[in-house]
């Protein structure tokens, strides 16, 4: 079974997380595959709508660290050409996503697991939903935009306070922050999102686009997302970020 099932119905495409046992961490061949999904519905005009979710108790705990590992030194090459790594495929993609992109959360989402939410314009989170940015504590920076985007959206002091603080937001607070669209029981998530999706594809599809796009700055948000990937391959090699990710593969 695909560590990502794509489905396609009625308009709608959904990008299905399905390696539950850890926790839909991501990989390379993960991100890959959500970047063809992204690829193929902006592509066809008969999808209209795109919903990004997942199996099993959480969303995401962002990246494999034991996939990611395996890149470390690609990472910290200056001469390699990052933007042609999976994971920036994957946010260039996403950056530049016309079409309605809608996120389904449920228990915890970590990480990119949380960034990617950014990018979407629908986000519907279960009650157990629990979000949080650790990337300070493991050395390195905020990644996908997330600078940008989270203080834009929730202010300066908040944004600043998720990030360093390292603190486990809830859904209602989540929804409180502006964060998230709509709280519903666990066993209601993926109706919901269905429902929002639903209610898109009725809509005109290049009213949905233009607005969308006057909503957006994908030029600008993408430079940003390769200054914070700039950093955060430095930040890599710091004595802070060794000893963590030594610490997380000792366990």
């Amino acid at each position: 079974m695909s560590d990502i099932i794509t489905t396609i119905d009625t308009g709608v495409m959904t990008l299905r997380l399905n390696r539950p046992a850890k926790k839909n961490a991501l990989t390379k061949a993960m991100y890959a595959a959500l970047t063809d999904g992204l690829t193929q519905a902006a592509a066809d005009d008969a999808i209209r709508a795109v919903i990004i979710c997942a199996e099993g108790a959480d969303f995401c705990a962002g990246n494999d660290i034991f996939d990611f590992a395996q890149d470390l030194a690609l990472f910290q090459d200056d001469t390699a050409d990052h933007d042609d790594m999976p994971v920036f495929r994957f946010l260039k993609a996403i950056t530049f996503f016309e079409k309605p992109l809608i996120a389904a959360v449920q228990g915890q989402a970590v990480g990119v697991g949380v960034t990617l939410l950014l990018h979407c314009d629908l986000v519907v989170a279960s009650d157990d939903a629990r979000l949080s940015l650790p990337f300070l504590k493991l050395g390195l920076v905020p990644e996908a935009g997330s600078t940008l985007l989270l203080p834009a959206r929730i202010g300066h002091q908040r944004a600043f306070a998720w990030m360093a603080l390292g603190e486990v937001i809830g859904a209602e607070a989540a929804k409180d922050l502006g964060l998230v669209n709509t709280v519903v029981a666990r066993d209601g998530l993926d109706d919901a999102a269905r429902h929002m999706a639903e209610r898109l594809v009725r809509l005109s599809p290049s009213s949905l686009r233009h607005t969308k796009a006057f909503m957006r700055d994908p030029e600008a948000l993408w430079q940003v997302i390769r200054q914070e990937g700039a950093i955060f391959r430095k930040q890599l090699i710091s004595s802070e970020a060794q000893a963590a990710f030594a610490a997380f593969l000792a366990r």
